[in-house]
């Protein structure tokens, strides 16, 4: 059974900066992706970036190029997400989710492993 466990949020001024992580355990990785994604109050579960969890490929929704980074520490079977010069409108729950596969579908319904997500609030 593969397990996600995000930490990080938190509250931050506009413009500031926030990592947050996501812990894996289960099965092997290697050909897994690893994604965040985030829900706004009154809003859809959205894509935001993944990564590949056996190759350096990411892939992130517009809003976010430039500003978040994804990056994995396989020693640590940890993946961060690196969010730069934030917004009021990044405010959100950030979750962690997995997928055994190598195909980048941003659906959260595609995606069968989550975490328990961590609150983002940026005020302005």
């Amino acid at each position: 059974q593969v397990r996600v466990v995000e930490s990080g949020g938190g509250l931050v001024q506009a413009g500031g900066s926030l990592r947050l992580s996501c812990a894996a355990s289960g099965p092997t990785f290697s050909s897994y992706l690893v994604g965040w994604f985030r829900q706004a109050p009154g809003k859809e579960r959205e894509f935001v970036a993944a990564t590949r969890w056996s190759a350096g490929s990411t892939y992130y929704t517009d809003s976010v190029k430039g500003r978040f980074t994804i990056s994995r520490d396989n020693a640590k079977n940890t993946v961060y997400l690196r969010m730069n010069s934030l917004k009021p409108e990044d405010t959100a729950v950030y979750y962690c989710a997995a997928r055994d596969s190598v195909v980048v579908i941003t659906t959260p319904g595609a995606w069968p492993y989550w975490g328990q997500g961590t609150q983002v609030t940026v005020s302005s």
